[in-house]
Parts: structure tokens; C-alpha cells; sequence
């Protein structure tokens, strides 16, 4: 299980596996979150049952829900509005500093679509 939380611990969750690469994406959210995000289906992401709560910003199309924890500020992960859409962005940057150092990064010119 790799584990994932926000600085403070307040919110964790895991997935079992590594992702195949990390994106790091420069559209004009992205690029200011610093996040680069591992994609999962929804039931692949295990969020423990005590966590804290997050703040949620959504912006633009109004597609996708950007959450923080609400004590820290680390933004933790995505996810769509729609909840039938079952992708889901973890912030990868969560991950230890030795399991996100094997990962591939792969670029998305977001500013451009």
C-alpha cells in the first residue's frame, strides 16, 4: 500500500499500486498547485474513515472538484463533479520522496487546450 497525506496528517488515503508515470500538467490551475497527479479509478483510492474535512474549489467548465485539507492547505486530490466518472488525481507529490523519485513524469500542455 503506498500511503499518501496532506502535511498536517489530517487527511490520508493510499493506493495499492504506483502509477505507471506522474503528470505534471501547466494549464493555469495546475501550474499553480505545483501538484503532479497519479490517476486511479475511484474504488482504487482508500481514503481512511477519520479524516478531516477538505475544501473544495471548483472553477472554469465546472467539471472538476479541487480538494485541500481544510487545516494545512495541501491540496490532496481531484475529482468530477459528475460522480459517475470514475477518474480520479491524486497529488503524487504526497507520495514518499522514494517511491515518486521511480516514477516517469510526463508532460500535459494544459495552457494550450
Amino acid at each position: 500500500m503506498i500511503e499518501m497525506s496532506c502535511h498536517c496528517g489530517a487527511v490520508k488515503f493510499g493506493v495499492e499500486t504506483a502509477p505507471a508515470d506522474v503528470t505534471d500538467c501547466n494549464c493555469s490551475i495546475c501550474r499553480r498547485l505545483g501538484a503532479l497527479w497519479a490517476y486511479y479509478q475511484r474504488p482504487e483510492i482508500r481514503f481512511e474513515a477519520d479524516n478531516g474535512p477538505t475544501d473544495v474549489y471548483v472553477w472554469n467548465r465546472r467539471i472538476l472538484e479541487f480538494h485541500r485539507c481544510r487545516s494545512c492547505g495541501c491540496v490532496t486530490h481531484w475529482s468530477a463533479v459528475d460522480r459517475s466518472y470514475e477518474r480520479m488525481g491524486v497529488n503524487a507529490r504526497l507520495m514518499s520522496p522514494e517511491i515518486l523519485a521511480q516514477i516517469p513524469v510526463s508532460h500535459f500542455d494544459g495552457a494550450s487546450n
